[in-house]
């Protein structure tokens, strides 16, 4: 008997632990390195500097709750879509891996997650976060009505390297706005690039993109100008928050990063798009966070 109770706890802590993996794999976990380093980013200029252990475990889970909540809305709210999209319909809630029940749950758990971390952060980080909130939720209908999902997507991104620095410093300046406006065209120049696959299925569809409005070879250019804008961006920032060598350095490997990323779509070929997408995206904003990093810590030494 005894025996018989052992194997089924076994039986159900493997499911539970077959279920997070599911629900980690659902939300593309592994994508988090293209939000958190810029949001670090956010707090070592504002710090100066490292942000005190307090400050960065806080931040940490701010992000993860945010990130968290908004994928497992977006999968929740598209779950219908998903099902018809050949390359979608294998994700977790339309194979029927999670329920929709469970899914919310994850949702809620997240959500209070964000709110709890922005609460211990400071004030005005709490008052901001209903803001924050309602992009998430926005977001995943856009594609309904709206080509600019894209924009959308690349504001609630941006929020990362703003609300990192108003954890630090409990205000905003010309600074983080600047590097927010950097994140906000860079993601929407990548996330136009990746709906470049679905474009098929969304114009059969009805659903709204840059692709579906502007075609493969409009939507190229129109990332390479939005990519062009991060770039500016971030130059102005190093003019104007007088940041160094460093910070120099890792702009031009974002460049030569950035440029890496256009050739391999030159022509239209979509068979690099993981490459182009994942890869040199997930480079771009480590490169940043560390030689910005670097820059604080280092100014001076060349």
């Amino acid at each position: 008997m005894a025996s018989n109770e052992s194997i089924e706890i076994k039986r159900q802590q493997g499911s539970v632990w077959r279920k997070i993996g599911i629900f980690l794999e659902m939300i593309k976990f592994s994508h988090t390195i293209f939000a958190l380093p810029f949001a670090f980013t956010g707090a070592v200029l504002a710090a100066r500097g490292l942000p005190s252990p307090y400050q960065a475990f806080w931040i940490l889970m701010a992000m993860v709750g945010a990130r968290t909540a908004a994928m497992s809305l977006n999968r929740l709210i598209d779950a219908e879509i998903d099902g018809r999209n050949p390359r979608t319909r294998g994700r977790a809630i339309p194979a029927g891996l999670l329920s929709k029940g469970l899914v919310a749950l994850f949702i809620a758990i997240s959500l209070a997650l964000l709110l709890w971390a922005a609460r211990m952060l400071n004030p005005l980080c709490l008052r901001l976060s209903p803001i924050a909130l309602f992009f998430l939720v926005l977001y995943s209908y856009c594609k309904r009505f709206t080509a600019l999902a894209h924009m959308v997507l690349g504001l609630c991104l941006a929020a990362a390297p703003l609300g990192a620095w108003i954890a630090i410093t409990g205000s905003i300046s010309p600074s983080p706005i600047l590097l927010a406006l950097a994140v906000l065209v860079w993601v929407a120049g990548f996330d136009i690039l990746y709906a470049l696959q679905d474009l098929d299925f969304d114009r059969a569809s009805g659903l709204h993109s840059i692709p579906v409005a502007l075609g493969i070879g409009g939507s190229l250019w129109l990332a390479r100008f939005l990519h062009l804008m991060m770039i500016a961006l971030l130059a102005v920032l190093y003019v104007t928050a007088n940041l160094g060598t460093f910070f120099l350095l890792g702009l031009v490997i974002t460049i030569l990063l950035t440029g890496y990323e256009h050739w391999l779509l030159r022509k239209g070929d979509l068979t690099r798009l993981d490459a182009a997408f994942f890869n040199m995206n997930g480079y771009i904003s480590v490169v940043i966070f560390i030689f910005t990093l670097l820059d604080m810590l280092l100014k001076g030494a060349v």
